[in-house]
């Protein structure tokens, strides 16, 4: 029988305000969660791997996620299930792809009013899994998969901050506290860490706590940003984005965008004026004496280029979509100290689909047996243990009607009936610059990943939400 949303049969929680400081938090924490941790998910919007100084990016500054990296695991092949926002969270959410869920596009008019959808209230969220064994839920930032309104899978409306949409300006920001339509004042990256800061204080005396803190940064507009921020980058010569020449695919956003440094200096600020307050988080964390009992994880969800390939955006940065590395790599770092290794740069490949099965087992937690999940845990990875004879890993995107397959070497996108395929030897051309997608000399190669693509999504699809029955024209949200 399928599960269904599980608000009705889910412990209530009683919710105090933390009082005596950081000794009474931590004692209340080892008292009452044992060896589960509190949980720190931090999820922004648009942002690439290049888009971080731990990841190799010299010129933008992110002081605190290269903290996060130098205190845990970095990921440095981890990949969103979809390279646009929606459909990706609902996957990092539900450990389900969009063939399952059905969410298969950024959402428009279903968020708020007498249109919105309730996506995925037949699904089974982690979240669900977390609140049924004493977890306390709480969300502050981006929802936007449906519904923004009603509080759902288990977070309580008390701890339910969200977007009324899935982005907007920066400065008064329509979002929904307390069941109402509000337009906040202030800088909403702020916002939205004030608001998790004092979740994080009301939650501590109900350990364990899980906590989405989703930021709508580094999202367009890259307008709207703290000046001094926008200004420190005046200088900058964003060698870490070169403006390519134009790519025949782009749509609208790369001709508003393309060699624009005012633009290159929004989008840089926007990150770093993130990572500011990412550090707020980890600083209050500290104060409390609960980063040890505290697993943070910063992850984005899509990629994004910023000239390059010729290029502004994501997978829907083309017509037909890309799905190019800077479009379906994300950025990945898992941190508790004393728990997972420091500093440590991991290559091998995971997906947003792997995220719920590892979550719930590193929280000693089951996973859905009903849910029939594509993705596993890679808790083995993170912990460092080589798994000899393990299978070789492949990652799987799709995008309504556009599938890839990627594996160690290759790179295989199908486009159903919207354009050519593509095919990359990425060991050989990591830059993805010589499409073989055409080349005679590869035609078994093509159809060796086609047919592990068509077996692998048989899998998985369910009937009636399959992505290659959608059919969209170019949009540029």
């Amino acid at each position: 029988m399928a599960c269904r949303q599980n608000r009705d049969i889910l412990p209530a929680f009683v919710h105090q305000t933390t009082q005596g400081g950081p000794d009474r938090a931590r004692e209340a924490h080892i008292m009452s969660a044992g060896n589960q941790p509190n949980v720190i998910f931090i999820l922004t919007d648009d942002q690439g791997p290049w888009a971080a100084g731990c990841y190799g990016n010299p010129e933008i500054r992110t002081p605190n996620i290269d903290r996060l990296a130098r205190t845990g695991v970095r990921f440095d092949s981890f990949y969103c299930a979809c390279p646009v926002c929606s459909p990706s969270r609902a996957t990092y959410l539900t450990g389900r792809i969009n063939s399952q869920h059905g969410i298969h596009q950024w959402i428009n008019e279903q968020n708020v009013g007498p249109q919105a959808v309730e996506y995925l209230r037949d699904e089974v969220a982690y979240t669900d899994v977390m609140a049924q064994h004493g977890y306390t839920c709480a969300i502050s930032g981006k929802w936007h998969m449906g519904d923004s309104i009603r509080p759902q899978h288990s977070i309580p409306p008390e701890y339910w901050y969200v977007h009324q949409r899935g982005g907007g300006q920066y400065n008064n920001a329509p979002m929904i506290r307390a069941g109402n339509l509000i337009d906040e004042p202030g800088y909403i990256t702020d916002v939205i860490t004030d608001e998790a800061l004092g979740f994080i204080d009301r939650l501590s005396d109900a350990a364990p706590f899980y906590l989405s803190v989703h930021y709508t940064a580094p999202h367009s507009p890259w307008t709207g940003h703290p000046q001094g921020i926008v200004d420190s980058y005046d200088d900058c010569p964003f060698a870490s984005c070169p403006q390519e020449p134009r790519h025949p695919w782009a749509i609208s956003l790369t001709d508003n965008c393309l060699g624009n440094r005012e633009m290159l200096k929004g989008y840089f600020a926007a990150v770093t004026a993130m990572d500011d307050n990412v550090g707020r988080i980890i600083d209050h964390i500290e104060q409390m004496g609960l980063r040890e009992d505290t697993l943070f994880v910063f992850a984005s969800d899509n990629g994004f280029s910023c000239g390059h390939h010729g290029f502004w955006g994501k997978g829907n940065g083309t017509y037909p979509r890309n799905m190019y590395e800077n479009s379906v790599r994300v950025p990945f770092i898992m941190s508790q100290p004393g728990r997972i290794d420091q500093g440590r740069a991991e290559g091998a490949m995971a997906s947003g689909y792997d995220f719920m099965p590892t979550l719930l087992q590193y929280c000693d937690l089951p996973a859905p047996d009903t849910q029939n999940l594509p993705g596993k845990s890679f808790l083995p990875t993170l912990e460092g243990r080589d798994i000899a004879g393990h299978e070789e890993v492949c990652i799987f995107d799709e995008y309504g009607p556009v599938r890839m397959i990627r594996t160690a070497q290759w790179k295989y996108v199908y486009r159903h009936a919207h354009g050519p395929d593509d095919l990359f030897d990425l060991r050989n051309d990591p830059d993805e610059r010589n499409n073989l997608g055409q080349s005679p000399d590869h035609a078994d190669t093509r159809q060796q990943l086609r047919d592990r693509l068509d077996d692998w999504f048989a899998r998985y699809v369910v009937a009636g939400k399959d992505g290659l029955r959608e059919m969209y024209g170019p949009q540029s949200p």
